[in-house]
């Protein structure tokens, strides 16, 4: 067996877990295909209750796109990556790759399950998003300067200093932000619980970017006294 081929079977075998994943909302769906009426709930208003129904071969779609588009993303990008720095993240890019394919497949998962019970919790979807965005905050500071995943400004991309500074901010923010959405969503209201999220979400993304201009402008200001 040549070189290459070990490669494709070593890259299949760290892709099948993946692939797993993948597959999970489309297993679920499978089995609990037949106990579905032909009409589901496909959406549903701030307070929990049904605004909008659907066929359920719609489930099908979001069961396999959503997925699979998180997970072919991650695969493409490192491919075109111009300074190829996603590949030199090694196990790190991985990790983020199980994480976010994890919770996409998560969600469509609770989708189906709503669906089946026509019933929909907007806590359990906060406390999810929540937990993601603990689990990225501890990722940030690990993430090196490249054109796709992190808080990729201007001036994130123009300096190695800016990059870093700012997703160490950005990690604690987001570290600190989810944990509070995931204790606000076991005992605050729905209604409570969407504008907190909104808010808090509004504020770790709007600060990093702000930050790092101003980081930046600093940062030129102190190589021009110089």
């Amino acid at each position: 067996m040549g070189s290459n081929s070990k490669k494709v079977i070593m890259s299949l075998r760290k892709e099948l877990p993946l692939m797993g994943i993948v597959l999970l909302p489309v297993c679920y769906l499978a089995y609990v295909w037949n106990d579905l009426p032909n009409k589901v709930p496909l959406h549903w208003n701030m307070n929990g209750e049904v605004d909008n129904y659907g066929d359920k071969s719609q489930l099908v779609f979001i069961s396999i796109l959503l997925p699979l588009f998180v997970y072919g993303i991650f695969l493409i990008i490192p491919k075109i990556d111009p300074k190829n720095k996603l590949n030199n993240m090694g196990n790190k890019l991985n990790a983020i790759k199980i994480l976010l394919t994890t919770f996409i497949s998560a969600i469509v998962i609770f989708i189906i399950y709503a669906a089946s019970h026509a019933s929909y919790n907007i806590n359990f979807i906060v406390l999810l998003i929540g937990i993601l965005y603990i689990v990225c905050g501890n990722y940030f500071k690990t993430i090196k300067a490249n054109y796709f995943i992190g808080i990729r400004t201007p001036w994130t991309l123009e300096s190695d200093e800016v990059w870093k500074s700012t997703h160490r901010l950005g990690g604690i923010m987001w570290f600190i932000g989810g944990f509070a959405i995931v204790i606000s969503s076991s005992i605050l209201s729905i209604q409570t619980n969407f504008k907190l999220l909104t808010i808090i979400t509004i504020i770790i993304v709007l600060t990093p970017i702000i930050y790092s201009y101003y980081k930046f402008r600093s940062i030129q200001k102190q190589a021009s006294s110089s």
